[in-house]
């Protein structure tokens, strides 16, 4: 498939403010419930669902670039009983709205909000959650697309959306609650190592498929060599353009190893760095070398699924 950058940063976006998000009501309700972590301060949670909610408005604003007609995406919403992206829709805003009244709950001008405050962290987590699972099974649901249809899709879009909100909540407690810096930073190498261990099995999974169809089944010559010589006309269509990225096999394993590297590797260790020096700068960095490899990741997840049409464009493909 062709990536669409409008798509990768919705994507990635929105799971570093979901996980932003939740890691910080985590953190909040294991204080409250075991005292094991130091409790959230007041204006870390303002902050970070500030920093959540731009995150969620810039993924919103980057999905319009992928609409043919933006002043239609209202009618995105209409097929919720049925489609995965209507239910996306209808739960983002729903998951904006939880967070702004959360941030304003914990404000000093919000008073009036705050005996609501829980139920709000509550409901917000729960609006997370169904936000990953519709943001994941919008790739997951598509049985003809043979790399995208497993349950790790929908794994990997949750871990990598934790991991780097869980992250970003480390840079972001490093200037106004250090003593809780350094617990969100080991949560990030945690979640950072096992998303790496799912999207390492993601891999090794499609590197093992094997197309179901074939030019002779699609066809219905049974000779066991078929060779396409043209794709039927001279210049490109919208299948040309819109189902095959483009690029070399040699230049898919280098953003597949940039990915590996900047996504997981780096990040572990400027975490790390972070931890043993108590400094924020090295916890700045991991967020930003993480957010430039989960953007190569996901473009390589675009990239990497093979649409069944590619077997009658394979003399383009």
């Amino acid at each position: 498939m062709r990536p669409a950058f409008s798509v990768i940063f919705l994507t990635t976006l929105i799971g570093a403010a979901q996980g932003l998000f939740l890691v910080l009501c985590a953190a909040a309700f294991a204080a409250g419930l075991t005292g094991a972590v130091a409790s959230p301060p007041d204006a870390l949670r303002v902050s970070g669902g500030l920093v959540a909610l731009v995150l969620l408005v810039a993924g919103l604003a980057a999905s319009f670039f992928h609409l043919g007609h933006p002043q239609r995406a209202w009618r995105t919403a209409t097929q919720w009983r049925s489609s995965w992206l209507s239910r996306e829709v209808i739960v983002l805003p729903l998951f904006m709205l939880l967070v702004a009244l959360y941030a304003a709950a914990h404000h000093p001008a919000g008073a009036a909000l705050r005996p609501w405050a829980t139920w709000i962290a509550v409901l917000g987590v729960l609006a997370g959650v169904a936000l990953f699972v519709c943001t994941g099974m919008i790739y997951a649901c598509l049985r003809f697309l043979q790399e995208w249809a497993s349950p790790l899709t929908l794994l990997n879009f949750t871990l990598l959306g934790l991991a780097s909100g869980c992250t970003l909540a480390a840079a972001l407690a490093a200037f106004q609650s250090p003593e809780l810096a350094a617990t969100l930073a080991r949560w990030a190498i945690g979640l950072t190592l096992i998303g790496f261990g799912t999207r390492a099995l993601a891999l090794a999974r499609n590197l093992r498929l094997r197309p179901i169809s074939t030019l002779a089944t699609a066809i219905g010559i049974k000779h066991p060599r078929i060779v396409q010589k043209a794709a039927g006309f001279l210049g490109g269509s919208f299948n040309t353009r819109e189902f095959f990225h483009g690029r070399t096999r040699a230049a898919l394993r280098t953003v597949r190893a940039f990915f590996l590297l900047a996504g997981f590797a780096l990040p572990v260790l400027l975490l790390a760095a972070g931890i043993a020096s108590g400094s924020p700068v090295w916890l700045v960095a991991a967020v930003l070398v993480q957010f430039a490899g989960l953007i190569a990741e996901r473009w390589y997840f675009f990239a990497d699924a093979n649409h069944p049409q590619n077997l009658y464009y394979s003399a383009i493909a």
